[in-house]
């Protein structure tokens, strides 16, 4: 669905790019850059470029098409399904795959799994991402419900939104966490340095994450999180920030030679179910390759 977002300009001197990169943190600055470039944006209702200067009190708008994509195609990948009925399909994604189609991911996601799975999903609370109601990264494992019709998308959808699903994730992290449970409390935006990566941001999105100890090792630490908010990279922002970056996140850390994945797995989810209203939770163990490392940390502890 197509929207138009509108802004006032409260300085003299901004570039729109820049301006619109700040009040739009969940869109990278190369993305907006074509916008304006389309002619999607306008300054007192005059058409704009990236580089117009902004005068105090104009109008800015932005107007943010309905994205254009191709027929998504079912594709005949494994799934992990840990249950499954009418209304929806709780799945327990691996590392490597990619939710939805994306650029650079054209194919072989979560979602052209599921629609083989379940031909009729095409469509289910957009086209885009069809029953998709929230995602993991790439290259964490772990839980994801899929809905399988709109009354399900719908109810779940604002289940989320609500902050009423359980999400628990277990995590290891170099160094040694302290204290042993908190709660990080720290906005999250696109980072200015690198429009690829998220970062903590003065005027970014609200991000909440609690966590407690489960065990430290010399030079690691093993952390259960239940995050309130679920922001782009949360979690593995929120560590890092902190200075306990996860391991195997070369992006936020550093890559590790035995492990070709970040350490992160979503081990629990649990939500009302959208014909019943009973609440399901769901478990997921940590996949072979975390268990492999872990159990090294042990027996060298």
């Amino acid at each position: 669905m197509s929207r138009t977002l509108t802004f006032e300009a409260d300085g003299d001197g901004e570039r729109i790019d820049v301006f619109l990169a700040s009040r739009c943190p969940d869109m990278s600055r190369s993305r907006l850059r074509t916008l304006i470039g389309q002619g999607c944006a306008t300054v007192d209702e005059k058409p704009a470029k990236p580089s117009t200067r902004l005068r105090r009190a104009q109008t800015i708008a932005l107007h943010i098409p309905e994205p254009s994509v191709s027929r998504l195609e079912p594709q005949h990948i494994a799934l992990d399904v840990v249950y499954e009925d009418g209304d929806l399909l709780v799945v327990d994604k691996p590392a490597g795959m990619t939710v939805h189609p994306a650029p650079g991911h054209p194919d072989g996601t979560l979602v052209n799994a599921a629609l083989a799975h379940c031909p009729d999903l095409q469509g289910i609370g957009g086209t885009i991402r069809p029953g998709i109601v929230h995602r993991l990264d790439k290259d964490t494992s772990g839980l994801l419900v899929v809905a399988k019709n709109d009354n399900a998308h719908r109810l779940l959808s604002a289940q989320l939104k609500a902050r009423e699903f359980t999400k628990v994730y277990l995590a290891l992290t170099h160094g040694r966490v302290a204290p042993a449970e908190a709660i990080i409390d720290a906005p999250i935006g696109r980072s200015n340095a690198n429009r690829q990566r998220m970062a903590i941001a003065e005027g970014g999105r609200e991000a909440v994450t609690r966590y407690r100890v489960m065990r430290r090792f010399p030079s690691h630490t093993l952390v259960e999180i239940r995050p309130t908010t679920g922001r782009t990279h949360q979690i593995r922002v929120h560590f890092a920030s902190l200075g306990y970056p996860l391991v195997g996140d070369a992006t936020y850390g550093k890559a590790d030679g035995s492990l070709n994945r970040h350490f992160l797995h979503a081990t629990t989810l649990g939500f009302r179910h959208p014909t019943s209203d009973e609440y399901h939770e769901f478990s997921a163990p940590l996949p072979d390759e975390l268990e492999v490392f872990l159990r090294s940390l042990q027996a060298a502890d």
